[in-house]
């Protein structure tokens, strides 16, 4: 192609196409977030009906009646508590997104004692998990007596006269669904003695929600899950227990974030074919910017409608390659060989790769980083020995002899 001189309305005039693909890329990701947003209101409540939401097991609750106590009553913790429980990991899917759903079994055995020097009736309410749908085996059984009674407002209430200084068993269990996280709460507990609480997953990727604690013994199982174990002696003020299920790659907003930040891959893509160009004496005109924007931005469009209908990784390599040969073959044909071997590996770099790093939490801040200190010394290296004055001067045509 013929060499054209790089001038300050050629660089203003590509400053304007980026701007514009900019916006474009912004409406597109705005869209992509409504129509995310739109679905996850509809199909978020169908989930919710047969999932239920995070759930949260309650520590039970004993008392004795006490003309000294708060509102007549004197409260008494579980003297010991050994708790079991089974976490199910099962991830559903639902158009664009996916959600964190898990099955759990719950066992529990819990010592409840009569602190008092006379026998005392005392009165045992546990409330089942806030959050979940049907429970499935429920069992409460106080004392050797298992209580057939249907749950009040979610809460299993009987009484048992416990001599002094003696103790009742108590054993719950129940199977049910929830999303997200599973809690125990101690709910005001302030002090607990001989706890210990026992969780086993099928999953490898574990997390504990803010406010709850680490456990005290973790152990990979041969199934890749875990046996997590929280053991307590005598703590004061104890914090819940609780876990968090595996983060799951939901295409809608992935789509959404790589959308709004494709102008930074732009910015650096423009930036080498423009300072590389000018060096290799290849300027290109801002209709074939123009063009090249339309190419890069072909790989957001197609990936953010691909999702509907293939998997997440599959629609990002398809939308990869087709804007690949689309912004490799033009310039081929504009600029030559010289300038799509410079292009293209550009182009991966910048708005493959970069948008592929929107695929893992928190590693992309760092990507742009990287990405652009390693750009600037490119083009430091590329450029240093360039009289940039020349670059820069309008050439005149020659004068025509009188």
């Amino acid at each position: 192609m013929k060499n054209q001189p790089l001038t300050f309305l050629r660089v203003l005039a590509i400053g304007f196409i980026l701007l514009c693909t900019a916006v474009a890329w912004f409406i597109l990701g705005s869209a992509l977030l409504i129509r995310t947003g739109q679905r996850d209101t509809e199909l978020g409540a169908a989930v919710n009906q047969v999932w239920g939401s995070p759930l949260k097991q309650p520590q039970p609750e004993a008392w004795y009646l006490s003309p000294t106590g708060e509102r007549g009553r004197k409260r008494v913790l579980p003297a010991a508590s050994d708790v079991a429980v089974r976490i199910d990991y099962e991830p559903k899917s639902k158009g664009l997104l996916w959600y964190r759903t898990y099955s759990v079994e719950f066992s529990a055995t819990y010592r409840i004692a009569n602190p008092t020097p006379i026998a005392q009736t005392i009165y045992v309410q546990f409330r089942l998990p806030e959050g979940g749908t049907e429970l499935e085996g429920v069992r409460f059984e106080l004392g050797g007596d298992a209580t057939t009674a249907a749950p009040r407002e979610g809460t299993l209430t009987q009484a048992v006269v416990i001599p002094a200084g003696g103790f009742a068993p108590l054993k719950v269990a129940y199977r049910t669904r929830g999303r997200d996280n599973w809690t125990y709460a101690f709910d005001g507990a302030e002090r607990i003695r001989d706890f210990q609480l026992h969780i086993a997953t099928n999953f490898a990727e574990i997390d504990f929600p803010a406010g709850t604690s680490s456990p005290s013994t973790r152990e990979i199982t041969a199934s890749h899950g875990w046996n997590l174990a929280w053991q307590y002696t005598d703590v004061i003020s104890p914090h819940a227990v609780g876990l968090a299920m595996p983060n799951v790659l939901n295409a809608g907003p992935v789509a959404a974030r790589i959308s709004f930040f494709a102008p930074v891959s732009l910015v650096f893509f423009f930036a080498v074919l423009l300072i590389l160009g000018a060096v290799r004496g290849v300027n290109l005109h801002p209709m074939n910017y123009f063009f090249l924007a339309a190419g890069c931005f072909a790989f957001q469009l197609l990936f953010a409608y691909l999702v509907d209908v293939m998997p997440v990784h599959a629609s990002f390599a398809l939308a990869a390659i087709v804007s690949l040969l689309l912004v490799g073959g033009y310039l081929h044909i504009v600029g030559g060989r010289s300038l799509s071997l410079v292009a293209l590996p550009a182009q991966f770099a910048y708005m493959v790769l970069f948008s592929y790093s929107f695929f893992f939490d928190g590693i992309s801040g760092l990507t742009i980083a990287v990405g652009a200190i390693v750009t600037l010394a490119i083009l430091m290296i590329a450029s240093a020995r360039v009289d940039w004055s020349t670059k820069f001067t309008r050439r005149t045509a020659p004068a025509t002899p009188v």
